[in-house]
């Protein structure tokens, strides 16, 4: 039986927002901490960023699938809808409108907590086509990752493994891996270390999106059956499974 949608949307709501503010907030630290040594704040930034994310799958993951980013939700669909598997054409608007929403409550809360305005429009600009291949690179190997864990049977180890992709993607990407809409929109609610001019903010989902394209296409050229584990992703969102692993 599968998990409520008003479930399922609360979890995907919260853990975006838990996700953005571990990043705002960590951005923000490192930067106080840090603040002559740009090298050392990234290194905070990313390591707290990879872990936060890695612990908050495995709190969301059993009810929602812990997408946390459309481009994944996305994929989760399209890759699903013939075999029946993923979420519905409304499964995704919702986990769509809730991700982004969570994102920028994330972005206001971490603002909050480090005493700055609950929203101030970032400055940082970021725009370039070095940067936006940055982020095609960035999606396409996150989509690629997470639904070859999927397919292989592996969705148990996503947390450690989408943790680390997206920690070492700081460094490997010009873009230092925004990698999700939700977060690159969230992100422009903060004028820190770790914000986006909204202006900035389209180039990198058209981005994102191309990445999608790319990922997706890879999958379906690499595993022609990928969409016969979309419901796995990341963990299997379902109430039997939920209460007896065995299952």
């Amino acid at each position: 039986m599968t998990i409520a949608l008003r479930r399922r949307l609360l979890a995907e709501f919260t853990g975006t927002a838990l996700l953005v503010t571990a990043v705002v907030g960590s951005g923000v630290m490192a930067a106080t901490l840090s603040p002559d040594d740009v090298g050392l704040q990234l290194l905070e930034n990313s390591v707290a960023t990879a872990f936060a994310l890695g612990a908050l799958i495995l709190i969301f993951g059993p009810v929602s699938g812990a997408h946390f980013n459309p481009v994944v939700s996305a994929a989760d669909w399209f890759l699903g809808r013939r075999s029946g598997t993923g979420l519905t054409g409304r499964d995704l608007g919702g986990y769509t409108l809730a991700q982004v929403a969570g994102a920028i409550a994330g972005a206001v809360l971490a603002n909050l907590m480090f005493d700055l305005p609950a929203v101030e429009f970032s400055g940082r600009e970021r725009a370039g086509g070095h940067l936006w291949l940055g982020e095609v690179v960035a999606t396409a190997g996150l989509i690629l990752l997470i639904f070859a864990l999927a397919r292989s049977g592996r969705a148990s180890v996503a947390p450690a493994a989408v943790g680390a992709y997206i920690g070492a993607a700081y460094w490997f990407t010009s873009s230092t891996s925004f990698a999700n809409p939700a977060v690159t929109v969230g992100r422009a609610f903060t004028d820190t270390f770790a914000g986006i001019a909204p202006g900035s903010v389209a180039g990198f989902v058209v981005a994102q999106v191309i990445g999608l394209v790319v990922g997706v296409g890879l999958l379906a050229a690499l595993y022609p059956d990928a969409g016969d584990a979309a419901g796995q992703v990341v963990v299997p969102a379902d109430d039997d499974l939920a209460r007896d692993p065995r299952s």
